[in-house]
C-alpha cells in the first residue's frame, strides 16, 4: 500500500547515520575548542601574563633606583680591591620577614632571559601570592643573605610560569634577588626531585636536620614534571655576595642592563 503523500519513507539506517554524523561533528568541534583553550591557557596566555609580570618587576626595580638617586644614602660598610673592576664586598642587609602577600624583592636569573624580573612576596598561598604576584617566600625560612635557607616557590606553568625554566639552570648560574637595599647574588649548585611532602628541603641547611647554618642558601621549589604535581623540582644555590644599591648592580645584572 502506497503512502498518501506518494513519497517513500526514509530508511531508518540513513536517519541513524545522519544523527551519528552530526554528533561526531559536535564532538570534534568541542574537542578542537578544548584544545585551543589548553594551548591558550598553557602557552599563549602564560606568555602574556609572564610578560606583564616582567614589566611589573622592571617597574619596581626602576622605582627603587629612582628613589636611591633622589635621596642617596651612605652604603653599608664596603671594601673594594685595587682593581676598580672587582666587585664591592658588603655585609648583607637582612630584611624583616614580609607579611603575607607583601612584595619585598625581584628575582633576576639571566639564564631565564634578559627581561626576567619576577616579584617576590611573603607567603606561598595561591590566592594571595603565587597567582597574583608570582613568587612566594616560605614563612619561617631565612631572608636573602641571612645564614640559613631562603626558600621561594612559584608555578612552573600558568599565571606566568615564574619557574618554567628552572630545569635549565646550570652550575654557577647567577640567581640574584634585588631589593630596595641592593642585590643578593647566589650561585646555582644542583637540582633535586623529591616527593611533595619532603619538608627537609626547608631546613636551615637543606636536607640536613639538626645541622646549624653557617652559610646562606637559596632553595627554589616548583612542580614536576611540567603540568603535573606528582613531584617537586628543587634548585639549590649558595650565597656569593651582597652589592649595595649605591655601588651599582653586580656584574651578572649590569651586563643585562647594558645590553
Amino acid at each position: 500500500m502506497e503512502r498518501a503523500s506518494g513519497a517513500p519513507a526514509a530508511p531508518a539506517a540513513a536517519r541513524r547515520a545522519s544523527v551519528t554524523q552530526i554528533m561526531s561533528e559536535i564532538i570534534l568541534t568541542a574537542g578542537a575548542v578544548v584544545l585551543l583553550f589548553v594551548v591558550w591557557y598553557l602557552w599563549i596566555g602564560d606568555a602574556i601574563i609572564g610578560a606583564q609580570r616582567n614589566d611589573a618587576g622592571a617597574a619596581l626595580t626602576g622605582q627603587w633606583q629612582a628613589e636611591a638617586s633622589q635621596d642617596p644614602l651612605d652604603p653599608p660598610a664596603a671594601t673594594e680591591g685595587d682593581d676598580a673592576s672587582e666587585p664591592v664586598v658588603a655585609e648583607p642587609v637582612v630584611l624583616a620577614e614580609p607579611a603575607d602577600g607583601e612584595t619585598f624583592g625581584v628575582l633576576r636569573v639571566p639564564r631565564f632571559g634578559d627581561d626576567y624580573r619576577f616579584e617576590i612576596a611573603g607567603g606561598v598561598s595561591r590566592a594571595r601570592t603565587l597567582d597574583p604576584i608570582g613568587i612566594g617566600h616560605h614563612p619561617g625560612t631565612q631572608m636573602p643573605g641571612e645564614p640559613g635557607n631562603f626558600v621561594i616557590a612559584a608555578h612552573r606553568t600558568t599565571w606566568g610560569g615564574a619557574f618554567h625554566r628552572i630545569g635549565e639552570l646550570q652550575l654557577g648560574d647567577a640567581i640574584v634577588v634585588e631589593t630596595r637595599d641592593g642585590w643578593y647574588t647566589y650561585r646555582f649548585r644542583t637540582l633535586e626531585y623529591v616527593p611533595p611532602d619532603r619538608v627537609e628541603v626547608l631546613l636551615p641547611v637543606p636536607e640536613a636536620p639538626g645541622v646549624p647554618a653557617g652559610t646562606a642558601y637559596i632553595t627554589m621549589i616548583s612542580c614536576s614534571p611540567i603540568g603535573s604535581m606528582a613531584e617537586r623540582i628543587i634548585a639549590y644555590g649558595v650565597f656569593e655576595s651582597f652589592t649595595p644599591r649605591a655601588a651599582g648592580p653586580p656584574t651578572s645584572v649590569a651586563a643585562i642592563e647594558a645590553a
